[in-house]
C-alpha cells in the first residue's frame, strides 16, 4: 500500500477517464517535435560527419533500432506490472532527450540518439494503453485514429520546420521542438490517466517478470514451427529490411545527393504521406475486393520493387517524385499481410504470429540502416557539399547506379515476392500448432494482459501507415 500511495502522489490521476484521445495527443506531440527537426538534423549530420556521412547515419540508426528491438519486450512486461503511465513518461522523456543537444553538442546529440533506442518504444506502450481501454470490436477504429494522427504529424511538421529554419534559423526550430517535447511530458504527467487498473496487474509494484516475456528472441524462435508463418515472416524480413534502411537515409540522400532543397524535401514527405494514406484507405479496399488478399500483397511488393529500382537508377528530381508516387502504392503491402494473418488465425492466436512479425521488423529496424550505410560507403557515395548551402551535391552522372543501396533493396524485395508466391490464400483458422497458443504470453512483446494481444496484432501495420 505505501508503494501504491507513493505512485499516486508521484503520478497524478490525470484528467477524466482514460481514452484514445489521450494516446493520440501523446503520439502527435512526440512525432511532431521530431518532424520539425528533419531539416536541421540533415544539416547537423553532414557538418558533424563530413566524411562517410551515410555510413555514420546508418550506424546511428542501426544501434538505436537494435536497442529498441532488445528492450521493447522488457518494457512491455514491466508496464503490465507498474502501469502504462509511468512507462509512457519514461519512453517519451528519453526519446525526446536528444533534441536540445542538437545545438548544445552535436556529438552528444548523435550519441544520445543511439542510446535512446533503449527507451524509444513509445508505440509499444501506446498500443497497450489503447488495448486496456477499448473493446475488441472498437480497436480497429482506435488504432486507425492513432495511425492517422501519427501520419498527420509527419506530413505537416517537416514542412513547418523547413520554413522556420529558412526564415529564422535552425536554433529556433530546435527550441520549438524542445518546447513541444516538454509539453508532451507535462501532458502525460498531468493529464493522462492510468489505463491499467490495479486489479488487472499481477501484483502491485514488485511482481516477478518472466524472462520469457522479456526475451526479444522468444517470438523469433517459434517462426519455424509452421510453414505458413515461416513464409510470412521471411516475406516481411526481406521486404522490410530495405524499407527500414530507406527511411533512415532517404531524406539525406534527396537533399545532399539529388539536390533537393529543404522545402522540397518537406513537400516530398507531405505529398507521399498523403498519397500513402489514400492508398491504404481507398485503393487497398478496392484491391482486396477485386483481386483478393494474396494478389494485393504481391502487387504491393511489385510496386516496392519498382520504387526501389527507380530510386537506385534515378538521378533527376522528377524521377524521385515519380518513384515517390509508386512508394505510396507500395504501402498497401503490410495491411494486406495483416489481413491474411487475421483471416487464417484463431482470434486468440493472432497476437502470437503478429508478435513474430513485430520481432522480425524490430530486427530490420536495426539491420536495415546499418546495411544501407555500409553499401553507400562500399560504393563510395559520399557528400561533397561542405559550405552548408541549401543545395546538396549533384549525383555523379558517370555512375551507372547513383543509389546502390536502393538497388540492393529491390533485389531483396524481389526475393520477398518469390517467397510470397507460396503463401496460401486460405489455410483455415488453425494455421498454427496448439503449442503457439500455450506460449502466447511469451511471444507478445508489448502487452501481456488479455487485451494486449489485440494491440500487438495491429502495431506492425500502424508504424507503416505513413511515409
Amino acid at each position: 500500500m505505501p508503494c501504491s500511495l507513493y505512485y499516486q502522489w508521484l503520478y497524478p490521476q490525470g484528467i477524466g477517464e482514460p481514452s484514445v484521445y489521450h494516446a493520440v495527443v501523446v503520439i502527435f506531440l512526440e512525432f511532431f517535435a521530431w518532424g520539425l527537426l528533419t531539416t536541421p538534423m540533415l544539416t547537423v549530420l553532414h557538418q558533424t560527419f563530413p566524411q562517410h556521412t551515410f555510413l555514420m547515419n546508418g550506424l546511428i540508426h542501426g544501434v538505436k533500432g537494435l536497442l529498441s528491438f532488445l528492450s521493447a519486450p522488457l518494457i512491455g512486461a514491466l508496464s503490465d506490472v507498474w502501469g502504462r503511465k509511468s512507462f509512457l513518461l519514461l519512453t517519451v522523456f528519453f526519446t525526446c532527450a536528444p533534441i536540445p543537444l542538437m545545438k548544445i553538442s552535436p556529438w552528444w546529440y548523435f550519441a544520445v540518439i543511439s542510446m535512446s533506442g533503449v527507451f524509444a518504444v513509445t508505440f509499444s506502450v501506446i498500443f497497450a494503453y489503447v488495448a486496456d481501454i477499448t473493446q475488441e470490436h472498437e480497436r480497429s477504429t482506435a488504432y486507425g485514429l492513432v495511425s492517422a494522427t501519427f501520419a498527420a504529424s509527419l506530413v505537416t511538421s517537416p514542412a513547418i520546420g523547413a520554413y522556420l529554419s529558412v526564415a529564422y534559423g535552425d536554433t529556433l526550430v530546435v527550441i520549438l521542438a524542445t518546447a513541444i517535447a516538454l509539453l508532451d511530458i507535462c501532458f502525460i504527467l498531468v493529464a493522462v490517466p492510468e489505463s491499467l487498473p490495479e486489479k488487472m496487474r499481477p501484483a502491485s509494484w514488485g511482481a516477478p517478470i518472466s524472462w520469457e516475456q522479456a526475451d526479444p528472441f522468444a517470438s523469433l524462435r517459434k517462426v519455424g514451427q509452421d510453414s505458413t508463418v515461416l513464409l510470412i515472416c521471411i516475406t516481411v524480413f526481406l521486404s522490410y529490411l530495405p524499407e527500414a534502411g530507406q527511411y533512415s537515409s532517404f531524406f539525406l540522400y534527396l537533399r545532399q545527393v539529388i539536390g533537393f532543397s529543404s522545402e522540397t524535401v518537406a513537400a516530398f514527405i507531405a505529398v507521399v504521406g498523403i498519397l500513402s494514406i489514400l492508398a491504404q484507405t481507398v485503393v487497398l479496399g478496392i484491391l482486396m475486393r477485386s483481386i483478393g488478399n494474396k494478389n494485393t500483397i504481391l502487387l504491393g511488393l511489385g510496386f516496392q520493387i519498382l520504387q526501389l529500382a527507380w530510386y537506385g537508377f534515378g538521378s533527376q528530381p522528377w524521377m524521385m517524385w515519380a518513384a515517390g508516387a509508386v512508394a505510396a502504392m507500395s504501402s498497401i503491402t503490410f495491411p494486406a499481410i495483416s489481413a491474411i494473418v487475421s483471416r487464417n488465425a484463431d482470434p486468440d492466436q493472432q497476437g502470437v504470429v503478429q508478435g513474430m512479425i513485430t520481432g522480425i521488423r524490430g530486427l530490420c529496424n536495426g539491420l536495415g540502416p546499418a546495411l544501407y550505410g555500409f553499401v553507400f560507403y562500399l560504393f563510395h557515395v559520399e557528400l561533397t557539399d561542405t559550405d552548408g548551402s541549401e543545395k546538396g551535391a549533384k549525383p555523379n552522372m558517370s555512375a551507372i547506379i547513383p543509389g546502390p543501396p536502393f538497388l540492393f533493396g529491390a533485389c531483396s524485395v524481389l526475393l520477398s515476392l518469390l517467397v510470397a508466391l507460396f503463401i496460401p490464400e486460405h489455410t483455415g483458422p488453425g494455421m498454427r500448432p496448439g503449442a503457439y497458443k500455450k506460449h502466447s504470453n511469451g511471444a507478445q512483446s508489448h502487452s501481456h494482459s488479455p487485451q494486449g494481444s489485440g494491440a500487438e496484432g495491429k502495431e506492425p501495420l500502424l508504424e507503416d501507415s505513413s511515409v
